[in-house]
């Protein structure tokens, strides 16, 4: 029975402590044009990131994915929320803006599958046309 509880506690408090975490895709921002500011976020497991489009013409789609995560694609123009269920480094573009590297990085917990995630970015950064480096500069940040 105490077993039971303390489960039940356990798994409560990490609903009650994940964080809501809000990533804009933007036309112009701090980072330059076609960004998603963060383009960097530190998460834990648990947590859920909306992307939301500030401006029209804008999805958001995985490229890489923690192993058991499952990838994701939202809408165009739609709010997106999705909920970080592995430990490890997400990779994700915005589609129609993936030459102008509108592209982001969400590390949660360890990096766990940082070899994947690099060789992802290697392959964006090499196929973009313009603002170039960006998204080294948030892998940079991955630690």
């Amino acid at each position: 029975m105490k077993k039971v509880l303390l489960a039940t506690l356990l798994a409560f408090s990490g609903a009650v402590l994940a964080a809501d975490h809000e990533v804009k895709m933007l036309d112009n921002g701090k980072g330059g044009g076609m960004v998603f500011e963060p383009g960097f976020l530190k998460a834990e497991v648990g947590d859920t990131v909306t992307f939301v489009p500030t401006n029209k013409g804008h999805w958001v789609q995985s490229k890489t994915v923690p192993e058991g995560a499952e990838k994701f694609l939202s809408k165009e123009d739609e709010k997106f929320s999705l909920t970080l269920t592995h430990e490890g480094v997400y990779v994700y573009v915005c589609p129609p803006h993936r030459m102008m590297n509108m592209s982001g990085i969400i590390q949660v917990g360890k990096p766990t599958n940082l070899k994947n995630a690099t060789k992802e970015v290697e392959k964006i950064e090499k196929r973009t046309t313009e603002h170039k480096g960006r998204l080294f500069e948030y892998l940079e940040q991955v630690k």
